[in-house]
């Protein structure tokens, strides 16, 4: 028998569960977790002599270890261990370097940050530091397109229970919010664009997800997801739910 499955840590999923006003639809129960899972397989075969550069570029430069792993909150309030390629130097904690940038939650993505090196912000600014997580979207822990996976330390301390609805579905490689910000400053924190996250949950389907795949891809998004992640009167009155 295999381990018992891991339960939530968040009372109010529940809760967030129903302001959602929705059933999944065939093509989130079932279609997308299938392409999503071929994709993966398919994309994982193609990447690995590329994967295997970053990989030895990332020892070499920077060296051990080559991946970096954190525990990011995952669907239904799970949480799962979120692996990518480090971009950081391994002494970024004791760096003596003055940043007069924002908070550490904004400035990941600043090109000044001192903690990367210019490795790190190549593969940062292309992705490219997020193909092994296309082993989670494999093994079913995320999903090609959804909200970003954050951090349970920021869902502890931040999170209301309204906003614990963006936890209803797989987090994704890359979803609404990364690909309608404008610029980098404006992708901020997660926490702080979950309207936009629950826009995407009420419109997913199939033409929605291509189109942001294609945007990620292209560094474009559409005018089509860019009135979508503006926003609708119908999400904002789920932050009237507290949990």
């Amino acid at each position: 028998m295999g381990a018992p499955p891991r339960t939530p840590r968040f009372e109010g999923i529940a809760l967030a569960t129903s302001v959602l006003f929705r059933a999944p639809s065939v093509y989130e129960k079932i279609l997308k977790p299938m392409v999503d899972r071929v994709a993966a397989a398919v994309l994982l075969l193609v990447s690995v002599p590329l994967m295997l550069t970053i990989a030895t570029t990332v020892l070499v430069r920077l060296g051990r270890p080559v991946f970096f792993v954190q525990e990011r909150i995952g669907k239904d309030g799970v949480p799962f261990r979120m692996v990518k390629f480090r971009t950081m130097r391994p002494d970024r904690r004791r760096s003596t370097r003055h940043y007069d940038g924002t908070d550490r939650r904004r400035t990941h993505k600043s090109p000044d940050d001192p903690r990367h090196t210019s490795l790190g912000r190549f593969l940062r600014r292309s992705k490219l530091d997020e193909l092994p997580q296309l082993l989670h979207v494999l093994t079913g822990r995320m999903s090609l397109v959804g909200p970003r996976p954050e951090l349970e330390s920021v869902v502890r301390a931040k999170y209301e229970g309204w906003q614990h609805a963006r936890h209803v579905v797989r987090p994704g490689l890359s979803g609404l919010w990364q690909v309608t910000a404008q610029h980098e400053d404006e992708e901020g924190r997660m926490h702080d664009a979950t309207d936009i996250d629950l826009r995407y949950i009420t419109a997913m389907g199939p033409l929605v997800d291509v189109e942001i795949l294609v945007a990620t891809l292209v560094g474009r998004a559409p005018s089509r997801l860019s009135r979508l992640a503006s926003g609708d009167a119908r999400v904002r009155e789920h932050r009237q739910i507290r949990g």
